[in-house]
């Protein structure tokens, strides 16, 4: 991820994450699987702020993304990592491999 300005990133299907990074420890992993619960299913993007850092999500198909970044960057270059990060993820995993996925199943291939 983007030096310090991109902290945490996720890939969830319903409200199991399948694959998680960050290099940082904080609340805001707490933060952001508990919005991730109160997220509608529907195709949306979302963006909540919360302690200096954005929360945004990314709902499409059935998987949610999620990238947590600090406020001061903005809004444009989280929700372009999150789209980059849901294509890469799309084109590895489409179909059946991630909609079967165990939760935190996909963390060690997702780092790369």
């Amino acid at each position: 991820m983007g030096q310090q300005s991109l902290i945490y990133a996720f890939v969830a299907h319903g409200t199991v994450i399948l694959a998680e990074y960050t290099e940082f420890t904080d609340n805001f992993t707490t933060i952001a699987s508990q919005c991730l619960m109160k997220l509608p299913a529907s195709n949306n993007k979302f963006t909540y702020n919360c302690d200096g850092h954005t929360f945004n999500y990314l709902v499409k198909d059935g998987f949610t993304y999620c990238v947590v970044a600090v406020e001061s960057v903005g809004q444009q270059i989280p929700i372009a990592f999150m789209d980059r990060v849901k294509e890469d993820f799309t084109k590895r995993y489409g179909g059946r491999k991630a909609a079967i996925a165990a939760a935190n199943s996909l963390n060690r291939e997702f780092r790369s």
